[in-house]
């Protein structure tokens, strides 16, 4: 089933650009259903192990018309060396992912495009996302789905996310790692503006938790490089706090502070172990993906 042209995060173009890319694990999960990762819990050999009913969606060879025949029901056949792949994305949706300078939209609208392509890949290749929105605390969110069907409320979810509140990324992982959600992959995109190690702890409490980790890193590039000039006045979105700063005494500093920061981000999920991005919002979301597909 094709998605339609009414998705602002999934036009027809980037879905296009999209196809043939696909998402995996370096390690096993825990899992009951069809899909292309391997369980912790089956052994090697690819043996017949049960029965479910036909989902849109589910590759039509998988159907056992000899059940068919006799049952009149679609059922499909699982195998015991597959699995489905349960995917959590977590958006960032406080008021400093409104920024916008050099990219062309802002790092909300890119973290949402990342998100759709993401869900799109996933449910093509026949795994299960679901999608939070957070800033100080985790929004309702939509439940995991497998099919495009169950795809499309999240689709359009992302487009009434808003940018406002405060950060607290950190409490966040802690808080989902805590809940008895089923084990998977966690996605969380965010422009982590906060102290990496206390992100990086909720990390490995997820991870602890059963859960893997991918982090993308959402920054508009004029927050990597302040390509500004003279006597400008900032204003810390989150806070409110206002400072006037003559830019060319504090570049040089405030550039090796960021990259700083997202070295200790890259290298503490390296530790974690958990997977890492740099997403710029100059970079078309397509490359995003196919250059990260060493995420996880």
């Amino acid at each position: 089933m094709a998605i339609p042209p009414t998705y602002k995060y999934l036009p027809p173009h980037l879905a296009d650009r999209l196809d043939g890319i696909s998402v995996g694990v370096r390690l096993p999960l825990p899992g009951g259903t069809q899909g292309q990762h391997r369980s912790r819990h089956h052994g090697s050999s690819v043996e017949f192990a049960d029965y479910r009913a036909y989902a849109p969606g589910d590759p039509i060879h998988r159907i056992d018309w000899s059940v068919y025949a006799r049952s009149d029901r679609y059922l499909v056949r699982r195998f015991e060396d597959e699995t489905r792949l349960r995917v959590h994305i977590l958006i960032d949706t406080s008021e400093s992912m409104s920024f916008k300078t050099s990219g062309p939209c802002s790092k909300l609208e890119h973290a949402s495009y990342l998100a759709a392509g993401l869900m799109y890949i996933l449910v093509k290749q026949g795994d299960t996302v679901g999608l939070n929105g957070f800033a100080e605390k985790l929004d309702g969110g939509f439940p995991s789905a497998g099919s495009y069907e169950g795809l499309r409320p999240m689709l359009r979810g992302l487009e009434r996310l808003t940018a406002k509140g405060g950060g607290a990324v950190d409490r966040i992982l802690h808080e989902f790692a805590d809940t008895d959600r089923p084990r998977g992959l966690v996605v969380v995109i965010s422009d982590f503006l906060q102290d990496a190690e206390a992100i990086v702890a909720g990390v490995r409490h997820l991870i602890h938790a059963g859960h893997q980790a991918m982090l993308l890193h959402v920054l508009d590039r004029a927050e990597m490089t302040l390509p500004f000039d003279g006597v400008v006045e900032i204003n810390e979105m989150e806070t409110g706090k206002r400072v006037i700063v003559e830019i060319d005494e504090f570049r040089s500093a405030y550039v090796r502070e960021v990259q700083r920061h997202i070295e200790a981000m890259r290298s503490g999920c390296a530790n974690a172990p958990a997977g890492y991005h740099l997403a710029d919002t100059s970079i078309p979301v397509d490359q995003a993906i196919r250059s990260g597909m060493a995420w996880v």
